[in-house]
């Protein structure tokens, strides 16, 4: 049956979301993105100018539908190191993702000092996490609760892989989050592997969303292929969170469709039939077959679409790899406390201007 002839028999589910064309073409540009993005990430890697790739296809279209609804000026967003198209959405630019990649002097996620995949950038409430999984729920719960006491109004999300649920820093989090009902949406990209330990062995009951019971939160599962019911859930975990109504636990099911990272070979502890099965349910192909069947998505948009990601992934690369390395005395910056003269840190009061001067955080200065 052609795309034509199904197109009259499925609903436009977007338009009973409140979405309109644009968003939803707009939902498919960040996957189509991401994905393109992580592929490059991957061919860089292979040519021996990034150290280590760790990414996320297959997660693409939880994490666009996830972001959606956030306000991306306001909110606070803490990530893992698979959260490409949720940074992208969030408002970083494919040249950031990738001097994070490369280790340059302008990376906004630590000036190069950070592992390629802990993303950060201060101008949109993108909080840098540490390299242990789990670690980043407690920052997020600590955020959330600032904003409570303080009443900004402003809502936090964090995500987190299915292995690190496993975690003694998450069920902390999720408890005081709990007890303080607290505007934070937790988010559990579950692809059913920690690295290559299968879902059964290190998550008992079958289900992270079913734990949330104990902490007095609603749990909610989505299916990560389909983009708009990922998109349901999180707008409402959100619009509960801006009633004061507390936080909600959202495991979005998900297929990884590549290895854990450049440093594993998944066909070596996966099914060969069990990789082919994820590759069907790809959120790239899922999303667009359903916006070709509703119309929405034309041979000739899904060719702009294309033909404006290949060039703005081009155009990445070389502003990337153009960029500069940090300079070798820089290393130990922020590691080791600095002389006793310097007013900023021996005074606790910080200078007017003194960070935005600093010439590790030349995006501050852009606001200038």
């Amino acid at each position: 049956m052609s795309v034509r002839d199904t197109r009259a028999a499925v609903d436009a589910r977007h338009r009973t979301l409140g979405l309109s064309d644009q968003d939803v073409l707009d939902m498919y540009y960040y996957i189509a993105l991401a994905r393109a993005l992580d592929e490059r990430m991957w061919v860089l890697q292979r040519a021996g100018k990034a150290m280590f790739v760790i990414s996320g296809p297959g997660h693409e279209g939880c994490q666009v539908g996830a972001m959606w609804p956030m306000d991306k000026q306001r909110d606070w967003f803490v990530p893992f190191y698979r959260s490409i198209a949720a940074c992208l959405v969030k408002g970083m630019s494919p040249t950031e993702i990738l001097l994070g990649l490369l280790a340059r002097a302008p990376d906004p996620s630590s000036g190069g000092r950070q592992m390629p995949g802990h993303y950060g950038h201060p101008r949109y409430k993108i909080l840098s996490t540490s390299s242990p999984v789990g670690t980043q729920y407690p920052h997020a719960v600590g955020i959330a609760y600032a904003a409570k006491l303080r009443r900004t109004g402003e809502i936090t999300m964090v995500a987190v892989g299915d292995g690190g649920t496993s975690e003694g820093d998450w069920h902390e989090a999720l408890n005081w989050a709990g007890v303080h009902r607290l505007p934070v949406i937790f988010v559990v990209e579950n692809n059913f592997y920690a690295i290559s330990v299968p879902f059964h062995k290190q998550v008992a009951g079958g289900s992270v969303a079913a734990r949330a019971a104990g902490y007095g939160m609603p749990g909610v599962v989505a299916d990560g292929s389909d983009v708009l019911e990922c998109y349901r859930v999180a707008r409402e975990a959100y619009e509960r969170a801006r009633r004061g109504e507390g936080p909600t636990l959202i495991e979005y099911r998900v297929q990884r469709l590549g290895s854990h990272s450049s440093d594993d070979q998944q066909e070596r502890y996966r099914p060969k039939d069990e990789i082919e099965a994820a590759r069907r349910q790809d959120p790239l192909v899922t999303f667009r077959e359903y916006l070709e069947q509703v119309g929405v998505l034309t041979d000739e948009r899904l060719r702009a679409i294309q033909e404006r990601v290949r060039r703005e992934v081009d155009e990445a690369t070389d502003a990337a790899e153009r960029a500069p390395l940090p300079e070798p005395e820089s290393a130990a910056r922020y590691v080791y406390a600095p002389p006793q003269d310097d007013p900023v840190f021996w005074t606790g009061v910080t200078p007017p201007g003194a960070w935005r001067g600093s010439p590790d955080f030349p995006w501050l200065r852009r606001e200038e």
